[in-house]
C-alpha cells in the first residue's frame, strides 16, 4: 500500500498515522491488492472549485474523492500500473473545514482526518451512502475501523 500525501496547507500532518489509517482502513474492507492512493491536504478555494466542477455544488466540502467512475460491485479496477500496483484514484480534503467538524463534535483534528480518509477510502473502492448515511454499510465500516485506530 503506497499513499502519496501532497499537503497545500501550512499545517504539519502524522503522515505515519495517515498510513496506518489507510492500511487498516483497506485491511477492514477486505481490499488486499497492492495499491497506491493519492491524497490532497488543502484549503476552501480549491475544494470549493473542485465541487463546483465536479458535483455543481458550489459550497465548501470536507473530503472529495475522485476514482473510477465504471467500478462495479466494490472490484475497484482502475489503473493497472506496470507494477502491477492499481491506483485506486485520489482523496482532496479540505483542512479548515476538517478543523471546524472537530470542533462541532468536540474531538481533535487528528481523528476528523482519519474519519474523513477513511470516507474518502471507502468511496474509492465502490462504496457509497446514498440515501440514509447512519444506516449504511458505510457507516458501520467507518466506526469498525475508527474502534481499532
Amino acid at each position: 500500500m503506497s499513499l502519496l500525501i501532497k499537503n497545500f496547507t501550512s499545517q504539519k500532518l502524522n503522515q505515519k498515522y495517515l498510513n496506518k489509517i489507510t492500511e487498516r482502513t483497506l485491511r477492514v474492507a477486505k481490499f488486499k491488492k497492492p495499491t497506491e492512493i493519492s491524497l490532497v491536504i488543502t484549503g476552501e478555494k480549491r475544494i470549493r472549485s473542485l465541487n463546483k466542477k465536479y458535483r455543481k455544488i458550489n459550497e465548501i466540502t470536507d473530503v472529495l474523492s475522485f476514482g473510477n467512475e465504471e467500478l462495479d460491485d466494490k472490484s475497484a479496477e482502475f489503473v493497472n500500473l506496470p507494477d502491477k500496483i492499481i491506483y485506486l484514484g485520489e482523496i482532496f480534503i479540505c483542512y479548515p473545514q476538517a478543523v471546524r467538524q472537530a470542533r462541532q463534535k468536540k474531538h481533535s483534528v487528528k481523528k476528523e482526518l482519519a474519519i474523513l480518509l477513511i470516507h474518502g477510502i471507502l468511496h474509492l473502492l465502490g462504496y457509497d451512502h446514498r440515501g440514509d448515511y447512519e444506516n449504511s454499510e458505510m457507516k458501520t465500516i467507518e466506526e469498525k475501523i475508527l474502534a481499532i485506530l
